[in-house]
């Protein structure tokens, strides 16, 4: 720099500013928010029941990229009073359905959550909610995140 006029060796310290701050800015960027970063969800939908009252299900795979494992500890449906997880079990020999403790999703590894294992079930759902359209679900996070995604609303007798 020694050989530039000052005035270029001003323009040239202020690029090279400019250049850090964007540096800096990118590396503050924040994860939408309800987005866990590295957490996928796809294939959502969820189902009606059959009769009026009861329950919906919703199923979904959903594979966590992070270096360190998180867990789902619970989940909320948009257009319903309540919603929990839940899974198949065995108790006092024979196969029931129950609220599932925490799922655990190490790094790397797919959950599949399906009928006949891992779902969420959404209670007293509201008016309006029609098949062809969407739910957003919200999963719990343990520690706090939450992750958002859409499901596909089908009817009870869509494929699940």
């Amino acid at each position: 720099m020694r050989n530039l006029p000052l005035k270029s060796m001003g323009l040239a310290i202020a690029a090279s500013l400019a250049l850090t701050a964007c540096e800096q800015e990118a590396e503050t960027v924040a994860p939408p928010e309800g987005v866990v970063p590295g957490l996928e969800v796809t294939n959502a939908r969820m189902v009606l029941p059959p009769v009026s009252g009861n329950p919906a299900a919703v199923y979904f795979d959903v594979v966590y990229n992070g270096e360190r494992g998180v867990s789902i500890s619970g989940a909320s449906v948009e257009g319903a009073a309540s919603a929990t997880v839940h899974d198949m079990m065995e108790y006092d020999f024979e196969m029931t359905m129950a609220e599932a403790g925490p799922v655990a999703l190490p790094g790397g590894e797919a959950k599949t959550f399906e009928p006949g294992g891992l779902h969420v079930m959404a209670f007293e759902l509201a008016e309006g909610i029609e098949p062809g359209g969407t739910a957003e679900v919200t999963l719990n996070i343990s520690g706090g995140a939450k992750h958002k995604f859409d499901a596909e609303i089908r009817a009870a007798g869509d494929e699940r």
